[in-house]
């Protein structure tokens, strides 16, 4: 049965219209992004086999070029359709950041971050420099490193920061294992960049750690 022949209310287009794009599945939202479906299926059991051949939005969102091409029904033009749409997220996201008045509500660095440096193969050492309101002035990628570890210097950081003029900054990398809990070395080049940045009256607000969920030292108490 093709989706026009379904009743209104279950069809995803008008389901977004009606009651919003949260109320949307996975496999809904990917199926308006298809626009069609191919012989024999509708947008909606392609976008499935899609999820279930690439395990889930995240990894199909993640896919390189070649890969993504390589599945049935897939090709060059939804590959850029498809990164542009992820870019327009990030800037949305980004712009968010950059017109809050004040920086009170962490969670957007949380959710910009972990869009951000999630879906790399190695570890990626970030900062987000803010101002003396904590506005964000920038978010910079300054270190990567291998699948489990970068070196981080403590007088980069530091330059960076004099360089964007920032008067505080939160600092963030992924763990492409998955695993988000901090280690060690977590703790360590945190307590490192602390002191480094105190003598140039720089404050760190956090350290936000990304893996399958996202996890905030200042919210454990260890920053």
């Amino acid at each position: 049965m093709a989706i026009s022949d379904w009743p209104s209310e279950e069809r995803p287009r008008e389901k977004l219209l009606q009651r919003g794009a949260h109320a949307l599945s996975d496999a809904e939202l990917l199926a308006i992004f298809l626009r069609t479906g191919t012989r024999g299926k509708t947008a909606v059991d392609l976008a499935r086999d899609l999820l279930d051949q690439s395990g889930g939005l995240r990894a199909l969102l993640g896919m390189e070029f070649q890969e993504f091409c390589a599945i049935n029904g897939m090709g060059q033009a939804k590959y850029v359709q498809l990164q542009a749409v992820i870019e327009m997220a990030s800037r949305h996201l980004q712009e968010s950041l950059v017109r809050t008045d004040a920086f009170t509500q962490p969670e957007e660095a949380r959710r910009y971050v972990q869009q951000r440096l999630r879906d790399y193969p190695q570890e990626v050492f970030a900062c987000l420099f803010l101002d003396t309101r904590h506005r964000l002035i920038t978010f910079e990628e300054i270190f990567q490193g291998t699948i489990d570890g970068a070196s981080v210097h403590p007088r980069v950081v530091v330059r960076r920061a004099m360089q964007h003029n920032a008067a505080a900054l939160i600092l963030a990398h992924n763990h492409p294992s998955g695993v988000a809990e901090p280690s060690q070395a977590d703790q360590h080049i945190t307590d490192r960049l602390k002191a480094a940045l105190e003598l140039v009256d720089v404050r760190v607000l956090d350290h936000i750690i990304v893996g399958d969920e996202v996890v905030s030292m200042a919210e454990r108490g260890l920053v």
